[in-house]
Formats: C-alpha cells, sequence, structure tokens
C-alpha cells in the first residue's frame, strides 16, 4: 500500500485534502514507478487545489507540480530509466504521492548524488528562471535585466542564473529587509518596487540600456518596469501576485514600442523536444551541484503533516519553500 494527497473538490487546501491510501501494481509496458521523496509546497499547487489555476483541475485529483524520487520498478518494454535511478517527474501534477507510476518519457534523470530536495524544486522556478533570461533576448555580458517579485521563488533563482551569465540584475522588492539577503545571492541593485524606487533605479542604470523585465506582480508594479525599459524593450510577465490585470499606458506601445510576452513554463514542457529539455535541465542541474544555484527552504513538513505544510506556505514570513517529506 501507498499514500497521497487527494481532493474530491475544488476549495480551500487546508479543508478539501485529505490522505488516501492506494495499491502498488506492478508497472507495465513503457511505465515505470518512482518512489517519491520530496516534494514542494508551491503557489500553482494552493491554486489548482482551489480551483483558480490556469489549469482546470478535474476531481479527484492528486496535487503536485514538482518533485524528486528514485526509480522502483520499471515496465519490460522500458528502456531510458533502471531501478535506483533518481529522476523528477515531467507531468503537470500528481507528485504529492508516495509512489508515482507514468510512462517513462514523464521522467527526467539526474545524477544520483545531486541533493533530493533541491532536486525537487528544480522544474519549475529555476527553468522558468532560465527560461525568462535565455528565450527573449540575446544578452551580452553586463546588460541588467529589471525584476519586481525579486524575493520569490524565480526571483531568487533569476538573481543566481544572472550573476552566473554575467548579468546585471535591477531588483524590485516590498520590503528593506530583504535588500541584503538579495545582494548575498549576487543581487547588484534593490531597490523598493514605489515610485521613489523607480526613480532610485533609474539612477542606478544611468545611460546602459535594459532591454529585459521580467514581470510576476502585475499593476503598478509592472507598469514600472515599462517605465524603466528602453525602446523596443522586451518585458515578460510570468505571474500575477497583485491579481491586478496588467494595464500597459499607451504610450509604452506608442512611443518605445515595448514588446508584451507571457510565459507559463508549464506549456514549455508541454512543447519541448527531449533534446531542449536536457539543454535546460543539465546545466541547471550542474549548477546545484556545485552550489551555484540554491534554492532557499524553510521547513520539511511529514507528509502525516500536511495541513500545517499548507498553511505554512501561504504565509508571508517564510524563508523559503515549505517542502512535503513523502517517506
Amino acid at each position: 500500500m501507498s499514500l497521497h494527497l487527494q481532493f474530491d473538490q475544488t476549495g480551500s487546501p487546508a479543508e478539501v485534502l485529505h490522505l488516501k491510501e492506494h495499491t502498488l501494481t506492478p508497472p507495465e509496458g513503457h511505465e515505470v514507478r518512482v518512489r517519491m521523496r520530496y516534494a514542494p509546497v508551491n503557489p500553482a499547487d494552493i491554486n489548482f487545489i482551489e480551483g483558480t489555476y490556469g489549469r482546470t483541475a478535474h476531481p479527484p485529483c492528486i496535487p503536485g507540480h514538482e518533485g524528486c524520487g528514485e526509480v522502483e520498478a520499471v515496465g519490460s518494454a522500458v528502456t531510458s530509466l533502471v531501478k535506483g535511478d533518481v529522476v523528477i517527474p515531467l507531468l503537470g501534477t500528481g507528485c504529492w504521492t508516495q509512489h508515482l507510476t507514468a510512462a517513462e518519457h514523464h521522467f527526467a534523470k539526474l545524477p544520483p548524488q545531486i541533493d533530493a530536495v533541491q532536486a525537487s524544486m528544480l522544474r519549475i522556478n529555476p527553468v522558468t528562471a532560465w527560461a525568462l533570461l535565455k528565450h527573449y533576448a540575446d544578452l551580452e555580458k553586463g546588460s541588467w535585466v529589471a525584476q519586481n517579485a525579486a524575493n520569490s521563488g524565480v526571483g531568487r533563482a533569476l538573481i543566481q542564473l544572472a550573476h552566473h551569465f554575467g548579468l546585471r540584475t535591477l531588483n524590485f522588492v516590498r520590503r528593506v529587509e530583504l535588500f541584503d539577503e538579495l545582494k548575498a545571492l549576487g543581487a547588484d541593485a534593490v531597490v523598493l518596487d514605489t515610485a521613489e524606487g523607480v526613480a532610485e533605479a533609474k539612477k542606478i542604470i544611468g545611460s546602459d540600456p535594459l532591454r529585459l523585465a521580467t514581470n510576476a506582480v502585475g499593476g503598478d508594479s509592472a507598469i514600472h518596469l515599462m517605465d524603466l525599459l528602453s525602446p523596443e524593450g522586451i518585458h515578460v510577465t510570468y505571474g500575477a501576485m497583485s491579481r491586478r490585470s496588467l494595464k500597459v499606458p499607451n504610450k509604452f506601445l506608442i512611443f518605445k514600442n515595448l514588446q508584451l510576452h507571457g510565459l507559463w513554463i508549464t506549456k514549455w514542457f508541454e512543447k519541448a523536444s527531449t533534446p531542449e529539455l536536457y539543454e535546460v535541465l543539465d546545466p541547471l542541474t550542474a549548477l546545484i551541484e556545485t552550489g551555484e544555484l540554491v534554492t532557499a527552504i524553510d521547513e520539511i513538513v511529514p507528509l502525516a503533516d500536511f495541513k500545517h505544510a499548507i498553511t505554512r506556505a501561504q504565509e508571508g514570513s517564510r524563508g523559503g519553500k515549505v517542502i512535503l517529506d513523502l517517506a
């Protein structure tokens, strides 16, 4: 027998989630059964359970967009994986379970020595940050990149990756106490996400061009980034933390001719070929192994205490990700 978290109707996660047992069956054909070890609680997971995510839930559902585990058994036709391999699932959901069975192409193999907790957080935030930096603009070393929500999971990954690539980051946050912490990660400049912060950012950048800005907030915060961007600059929205619509002043389209894009990393995973997938995962994995890319952890919580994990993950005072220990 094995345990998983399940919701039979959408709603408040702490209320609709419950533990359920299921019987394990041998994998067949191209199926692989993975013993899951760790899985983070992401905002996307909360939204999926609530019924407010970009992809509609059809309960009963097992939530969990990412995680890490080890191959426990393989079907007779499996060629890419063997028992004991460390893998991350590439499925859109279903990771909050002790055992996950799916076709072999739904898993990506990682080095056996990788930190399993860090690996469990690889698929969403680091890959999103990589896509933001690599898929929209060809930036030379020393170029500025601006972002809001710089203390978010994606924001922290973007700071570390940009530093590795030789790029400079200008980071908007809502609290002064985050400044030193983000600078320690490699941020070049951190300012408050206010009109005064925009004025300070303009002084910091000076006459240097700003060709790329990434937006996870929307509302006035997104406009702050547009104000900073150079003509022909690229503005990529990948989140909407403020839940306020992206309203673009006409002047930014007419006189600056800004390019507006949207990124949902789930869609990228659906379209990416296997070579394209590993072109991103391999270097990110290497950076995790060397310690150049680290995702902060707030707390590791046993599966049985999932209600505490859900509650903690929704608190604003966290110091990092809340992780479910699926053992």
